[in-house]
């Protein structure tokens, strides 16, 4: 059994990000008079621990293990140290070794999730963090990580659930009431999304992410002033993440600020002072023929051509975005991951947003979808493609009062979309307004091409003889204008 002092210790978990000023030297010298107990070598490996002195730390933790092989909060700890000091492959098996000597014990699982999450493998992350809260419902960890996970997977109203819970204790830190906050917004309740904001920046006064999130909502409800407020303190924190100055540049875009917007994009290297269309110019590396191949008009050819060229230039978001429209209906999932490094790399880029967003619509992720397309409308509002889009990922999620708008917006780019006209309907009609649904339907009849639209027209001609019916009844609702 181990002491009272030890078991606080081993409670902690702590997690300690910085870098170790001191060497290790001969074992011997280092870990002292209790270098043949366990629990000693333990102690000071923890002392060493919260001091940020890694390398000290390790060496002890390590050296307890030799001690007392089946040792698993030595085990669990090593896995921190190895996290901080950026091994996260040997930190993975220190996890995994943890689990396996003590498998009811949350902690290793939660750690070993957020390390997952971290390595872009979500789905083994989920399992990780849900077995986690199998043995502690009260993981603060595992809550936090899955809550952000659910959310970007489009699932937000478990998200939310989930950080909820995470935001119970009073000493719940910043992320968790930040991915709470971002859960509210997107499940529509803003004014609790506000709220949540706040708290983290009473944690965080400088919680970039915040203020931006912050700022957007206030742009929406059209507090311009106060949007412009959360903007400033923004940019005073400085950030180098272009995705954050990105978000800046555009809700001052939305405010009417755009002097600003294109500073704040100029400064961040989004855009160039010499031209006005976002992005950066990709110059690509390779042979003349290399190049040729990859602009061939045969698929297989230029796809090959592609994939070589993004060997010598593996951050270039040109090739990535080109490589994600190839395998777009071919392999959907293998176009996602080309799309989100594409859009990564410059994520001010709407081409590549939009087609990051289309991938995501053919998975199925409607409502990240719906997230990215409405940042692209917003920087520019006129996106053909974006609005396409968007209007499919609306519909898809059933959210037809939005939807609507969207499909009548098209409409008004190119008149002669017949199909927009069955979307329209089908829309009033899941909402029970049933003479707009009726005008739609008939409208979309006199434009139909039978050679593209034949599916549509069938479903139309087996629905109107009861809507004609529904409608003589006065059945259905009023549309609210």
């Amino acid at each position: 059994m181990w002491s009272k002092s030890t078991k606080l210790l081993l409670a902690a978990a702590l997690v300690v990000a910085c870098s170790a000023p001191s060497g290790v030297g001969q074992t011997e010298d280092l870990l002292g008079d209790g270098a043949a107990d366990p629990v000693k070598l333990f102690e000071q490996a923890q002392n060493a621990h919260a001091r940020g002195d890694l390398k000290r730390a390790l060496a002890f933790y390590e050296e307890a293990l030799k001690v007392r092989p089946e040792f698993p909060e030595a085990e669990f700890q090593l896995g921190n140290v190895l996290v901080s000091m950026g091994r996260l492959a040997e930190a993975e098996s220190a996890f995994q070794r943890a689990i396996k000597l003590r498998k009811d014990w949350s902690l290793p699982y939660s750690s070993l999730g957020a390390l997952l999450a971290r390595s872009g493998r979500e789905r083994d992350a989920e399992l990780m963090l849900r077995q986690a809260l199998t043995h502690n419902k009260q993981d603060y960890v595992a809550l936090r990580v899955l809550a952000n996970l659910r959310l970007r997977a489009g699932d937000a109203t478990e998200a939310l659930k989930l950080a909820q819970t995470a935001t119970l204790t009073p000493e719940a830190p910043a992320s968790a009431w930040l991915v709470r906050a971002m859960a509210e917004r997107t499940t529509g309740n803003k004014s609790q999304a506000v709220a949540s904001l706040q708290r983290v920046l009473q944690i965080e006064p400088e919680n970039i992410a915040a203020l931006i999130e912050r700022a957007e909502i206030r742009v929406e409800a059209g507090e311009y002033e106060e949007a412009i407020e959360d903007l400033s303190a923004a940019e005073r924190v400085r950030s180098s993440d272009k995705s954050f100055l990105s978000r800046v540049a555009i809700a001052y875009q939305r405010v009417g600020k755009p002097d600003d917007a294109r500073r704040v994009a100029e400064s961040a290297g989004l855009i160039s002072s010499e031209r006005d269309s976002p992005g950066v110019k990709s110059t690509v590396m390779g042979t003349s023929a290399e190049i040729e191949a990859a602009n061939s008009d045969d698929e297989a050819t230029a796809r090959a051509a592609l994939l070589k060229l993004l060997e010598k230039n593996p951050r270039n978001a040109m090739l990535l975005a080109r490589l994600g429209s190839s395998f777009r209906t071919e392999d959907p999932s293998r176009a996602l991951e080309f799309y989100r490094q594409a859009v990564e790399i410059e994520r001010d880029n709407p081409e590549y947003a939009t087609g990051f967003a289309s991938a995501l619509i053919r998975a199925r992720r409607f409502a990240e979808a719906t997230v990215i397309l409405r940042r692209v409308i917003a920087a520019l509002p006129d996106h053909y493609t974006a609005h396409a889009n968007l209007a499919t990922a609306l519909y898809e999620l059933q959210r037809y009062p939005e939807a609507i708008p969207e499909y009548e917006w098209l409409l008004r780019a190119r008149p002669d979309l017949a199909v927009a006209y069955y979307f329209i309907a089908s829309a009033h009609d899941y909402l029970g307004e049933y003479d707009e649904a009726l005008v739609a339907y008939e409208a979309f009849l006199g434009r139909a091409d039978a050679k593209t639209n034949q599916l549509e027209i069938d479903k139309v001609n087996l629905r109107l003889p009861s809507l004609r019916r529904q409608i003589q009844l006065r059945q259905g609702v009023k549309r609210k204008r």
